[in-house]
């Protein structure tokens, strides 16, 4: 028997479409069953990497008696949180607002309306550690429902109140200048946990975009120690088990505060984000640890996140045979059956022993500094770096003999956007052909399947485009095509972003708030329309469509993009200066505007060997707020940078404000015009 999922392409959805609760998805026809029966609705709301997604259906869902109580007394709807990010954040602010806590799997009860009313997580089957057992909260909410409907009108009144006092005007909140852009540097130090880097304490999730934020920061002033921030938070993730030692890629977080026990679930936008921090660091240092943890990073997306067609896939679930992390877990001896003679050598370098650091087993994680490793163990640093390598080769084979967790294959358009990006850039300060093609074919795909006359679809899977694209699925696919614009000077890549900007604009913006919202004007209509600027996991869509503004107001010298960014930048700097690791993306955007962009224009023909030079002596180094055009002819038609610049040899300007230095043809001199700007570093 199956419920009403079957039908769906979500993974998430069908994992649930042979429980016996009558689920519904989200959808007119389940809200008019709701209305039409007076019953309330039990909106259960997770994603398909979510291990106590699983435990829950488990307990619950799958539990017979359970489920006929939901059947009895509810209208039962899934949600996919990753396909409907509107519906998630709605009824996420009314689960923190009602709890204050949040997280997945979300339970939320709503009345025919979609108004909610009583709201919580993950239940129990049983009574525990003070929750109440879930078949205890169904009745009680059944009950209020039935016997006690004013205390459920009390409680949606003041959730009308909460979702108008978060929809109203925008408001100017501070100045944008430089001593905001300090304060914030300030009150990011304080948050900075220098033992095991990150910020704060358990659980860690990676600091991606306050860490772009301070390497923009240490270009800007030098600050060694700011830097340090960066590199040793980088390092200390990529070391820690958050980081998968033997088949690449970053977890989601770690539970503890040294990195080392992931939630082993893997996510496409994580790893997107790290990519391009890792490509910036690299830039700066010139680390060859941090290359390799972005290639390594890229080999797995490529290997084990890549469709047939081009686009990427969303996740990789934490669990595999019924348990959390068992494909990424080892026992002792099973490595030392592995790896032979290498063996004691390389339990050393893991830190792998025969009672374990997770249930008994042991998550491989780089224990301590590898010279000291390799001195104790009699051997150099580099047969350690080959020992490790053969080993890797090794473990991995082996892996793959095991259950392999089980993949969301669906595809969609802001997360690709935001790996499209990182891989561009990474392709350009690498030099390498193959990450230029892999984002080239991404980009491709992405505008053929998801992206339709500037309207973009948030989700794709089995040749099925579906829902409509938010705020963050336009913004990101924009960045993402100004980033293959930047690798490959091809025009069309800066007017798709154009032409999806000017959609942000007509579709995303309100008069009244003077404000962006995450969904479309023309949206299904909800009890609220979601507008979430704080930078969580992944950049606000309203922080995204303020880069992507600022970025074509300088390519196009438009006024009307930077004035209406900078409106939003002034709307929170406040709760930036005050809470940067909630706003690092918005102060990257921020350094943009206060700081004013590098502008590096380069004429001539793109494929010409001295063009390609100059490009690639931009590319390889870190400048922050760097905006690159190039070309000539059509190509160059109404770019800014380009305006009265005719040459055709190939030929360097760098630009502040559209005022240059002396333009250049030699690659040497470019380069030392580029490093000029990089402030000295000082301790």
């Amino acid at each position: 028997m199956t419920n009403h999922l079957a039908t769906e392409t979500s993974p998430y959805l069908l994992q649930h479409a042979h429980n016996p609760v009558d689920w519904w998805p989200w959808g007119q026809e389940a809200l008019d069953v709701a209305r039409r029966e007076d019953r309330p609705i039990l909106l259960s709301i997770g994603y398909a990497a979510c291990h106590w997604c699983h435990v829950m259906e488990r307990e619950s869902f799958e539990h017979v008696e359970t489920a006929s109580m939901m059947n009895e007394h509810f209208v039962c709807i899934k949600v996919d949180r990753e396909e409907r990010p509107d519906l998630d954040a709605i009824y996420m602010q009314a689960t923190q607002a009602m709890t204050g806590q949040g997280g997945w799997p979300m339970t939320v009860f709503l009345t025919p309306e979609g108004e909610p009313f009583y709201a919580g997580t993950y239940f129990p089957p049983d009574e525990r550690h003070g929750m109440p057992s879930f078949r205890r909260v169904l009745l009680g909410v059944s009950g209020a429902w039935n016997g006690r409907r004013g205390t459920v009108t009390a409680t949606t009144a003041q959730m009308r109140e909460l979702y108008a006092a978060s929809a109203g005007r925008s408001q100017v909140t501070g100045v944008l200048d430089e001593p905001l852009l300090t304060r914030a540097h300030a009150a990011m130090r304080q948050r900075y946990e220098p033992r095991s880097g990150g910020f704060d304490g358990a659980p860690k999730f990676p600091p991606t975009m306050t860490l772009d934020f301070a390497l923009r920061q240490w270009a800007r002033t030098g600050d060694s120690a700011t830097l340090e921030m960066v590199t040793h938070t980088f390092r200390r993730m990529a070391r820690g088990g958050i980081y998968d030692q033997v088949g690449g890629g970053f977890s989601r977080y770690s539970v503890d505060a040294h990195w080392l026990v992931p939630h082993f679930e893997k996510m496409l936008y994580d790893n997107a984000l790290l990519v391009r921090l890792g490509v910036h660091v690299w830039q700066a240092t010139g680390d060859p640890e941090v290359r390799r943890i972005v290639e390594e990073t890229l080999g797995w997306l490529a290997r084990e996140m890549t469709s047939p067609e081009g686009g990427f896939y969303s996740s990789l679930d934490a669990d595999s045979e019924g348990h959390e992390g068992r494909f990424y877990v080892w026992d002792a001896a099973e490595l030392d059956a592995l790896l032979g003679e290498d063996a004691v050598l390389l339990r050393d370098y893991w830190g792998a022993s025969p009672d374990g650091n997770f249930e008994g087993r042991n998550i491989l994680f780089v224990a301590h500094e590898p010279g000291t490793v390799a001195e104790r163990n009699g051997v150099t640093e580099h047969e350690l770096r080959t020992a490790v390598d053969r080993a890797v080769r090794i473990l991995y084979d082996a892996r793959e003999l095991r259950i392999r967790p089980a993949r969301d294959e669906k595809i969609l358009a802001g997360w690709n956007g935001l790996m499209l990006r990182a891989i561009a850039e990474a392709a350009g300060a690498f030099e390498n052909s193959a990450l230029r093609g892999m984002a080239l074919r991404n980009g491709a795909f992405l505008f053929r399947t998801l992206a339709r006359d500037a309207r973009v679809l948030r989700s794709y899977k089995d040749g099925v485009a579906k829902i409509g694209g938010f705020l963050e699925d336009h913004a990101a696919l924009a960045l993402g095509a100004l980033a293959l614009y930047q690798l490959t000077f091809d025009r069309m890549w800066l007017d798709r972003a154009r032409a999806l900007g000017d959609a942000i604009i007509a579709r995303f913006w309100d008069d009244d708030a003077e404000a962006f919202f995450d969904t479309a004007a023309d949206s299904e209509p909800l009890v609220t329309r979601p507008r979430d600027v704080t930078d969580n996991a992944i950049p606000s869509g309203s922080s995204l469509a303020v880069e992507l503004l600022v970025l074509l107001g300088i390519y196009f010298d438009e006024a009307g993009y930077t004035a209406r960014a900078t409106h939003l930048l002034a709307t929170v700097a406040e709760p930036m200066a005050r809470y940067p690791t909630g706003f690092g993306h918005w102060l990257g955007a921020a350094d943009l505007v206060v700081r004013g962009a590098v502008e590096v224009a380069i004429t001539g023909d793109p494929v010409d060997a001295r063009f390609i030079a100059l490009s690639r002596t931009v590319t390889r180094r870190y400048v922050p707020s760097l905006i690159v055009a190039g070309g000539m002819g059509d190509g160059a038609r109404g770019i800014a940078l380009l305006r009265d610049r005719a040459r055709s040899e190939p030929t360097a300007y760098v630009c502040r404000a559209y005022s240059c230095d002396a333009p250049t043809a030699d690659a040497a001199v470019l380069g030392a015009q580029l490093d000029a700007l990089r402030a000295t570093t000082h301790a």
